[in-house]
């Protein structure tokens, strides 16, 4: 046998649940003589389905588990499982990974999931000697031994039978198998129909569940802002109420009172559906608003642009008036110049601008008359009366 690469499939199962009917081994020998390999036959029963993890094992005798095994070897699956060739198996051990002890072991037939499906008689490993081969025996001895031999027929005989017996049982057992194999594939069928529809009313429900919540959150808000009313409704009402136990005796007058707390309770609740419907008016009021503040929003803008047109307007008036200011700033320089001119002639004339009784108007006056001393007029009344209009 080669190296072996993988490690065979085991269990802890004891031996007394294993099924040692599924599989019979054939042609078992008493002894194997060491160092050459070994042929194990087994055949296969009716019912059984071998698979591709299964394997043989050398155990020794006396073993609890599938872990105890000596050696393995795994099965060859057989072409066609109907075929009668089939049913008929061998694999070989190498000598190399045999016992070398002469302890008793078997052969056991061990599926993918641990568990033992066949075992063979026990034998050993050890070398041939005469007194197996030769043996010689006194007609005593061999009528004993044909005596023995008819024993062990009949035994063999009711082995024979109880091994029919259990084979019929296991094909019971297989078939029942069979059937509840099919009942469990409905089963999971008609389960992961069922896990699919739950999972789907889950769906809807967890959408049905936000939508609730939802609602809820709404309602609750609502009960926060009817909450101080009820509040001061129950605080009415427990003052009342106390006011009630004071009475010791029940007479007309606490009956039309008890009448008329009913009624103003009654009332209550009217004004609360009352509040509820003005709520909703509210409500409407305020979508109203919402579409009044969409039309100013749109009549702001339509200022906004109006306003642009009024500032581009007024930067350009700004321009105008700059302009305008800068030459009012140089005519006053001029008029400035011209009344220091007049000063100074005035002066070389040996008038005095002070004592004049007539002012030579400035500028600001907005006129440029003559000095009626002068007997031809201010030379320079000219420049004056060209300046004013420029103011």
């Amino acid at each position: 046998m080669e190296e072996t690469i993988e490690d065979p499939p085991t269990s802890a199962i004891l031996l007394d649940h294993c099924h040692f009917s599924q599989v019979i081994f054939n042609s078992v020998e008493k002894f194997y003589v060491p160092g050459g390999d070994v042929t194990c036959y087994y055949t296969l029963t009716q019912h059984f389905l071998p698979r591709r993890k299964d394997w043989i094992g050398i155990f020794r005798v006396g073993w609890k588990t599938t872990r105890e095994y000596y050696t393995f070897m795994w099965v060859t699956l057989p072409v066609d499982l109907n075929s009668e060739s089939a049913k008929q198996q061998e694999v070989q051990f190498k000598a190399y990974y045999l016992p070398k002890d002469d302890e008793y072991y078997q052969f056991c037939y061990v599926d993918q999931d641990g568990v033992v499906r066949g075992a063979s008689i026990p034998f050993q490993f050890r070398p041939e000697n005469e007194e197996d081969i030769l043996v010689v025996t006194t007609q005593g001895e061999v009528e004993e031994i044909e005596q023995h031999n008819k024993e062990l027929c009949k035994e063999n005989q009711k082995l024979k039978d109880s091994c029919a017996s259990l084979q019929k049982q296991n094909s019971d057992m297989q078939a029942e198998l069979q059937e509840k194999q099919e009942e469990l594939e409905a089963l999971k069928s008609i389960s992961k129909k069922l896990e699919q529809k739950v999972e789907e009313q889950k769906d809807q429900w967890e959408t049905e569940l936000l939508q609730l919540i939802e609602q809820n959150q709404k309602m609750a808000s609502e009960n926060e802002k009817m909450g101080v009313r009820v509040d001061q409704l129950e605080a009415q009402l427990s003052t009342q109420e106390k006011e009630m136990e004071t009475l010791v005796q029940g007479d007309q007058a606490k009956t039309e009172q008890l009448e008329h707390l009913k009624k103003e309770n009654s009332r209550l609740f009217l004004s609360l559906t009352e509040q509820r419907e003005q709520q909703k008016k509210l409500e409407q009021t305020v979508e109203e608003m919402k579409q009044k503040q969409t039309a100013a929003t749109k009549k702001q803008q339509e200022l906004a642009d109006q306003n642009f047109d009024l500032s581009k307007r007024l930067s350009e008036n700004k321009i105008i008036y700059d302009a305008l200011q800068r030459e009012k700033e140089n005519v006053e320089r001029e008029n400035d110049l011209l009344k220091r001119e007049n000063s100074r002639l005035l002066s070389y004339m040996g008038l005095d601008f002070d004592s004049l009784p007539y002012q030579v108007p400035t500028s600001d006056q907005g006129g440029a008359g003559q000095n009626p001393r002068l007997a031809y007029g201010n030379p320079y009344s000219g420049i004056q009366e060209s300046s004013a209009p420029s103011l």
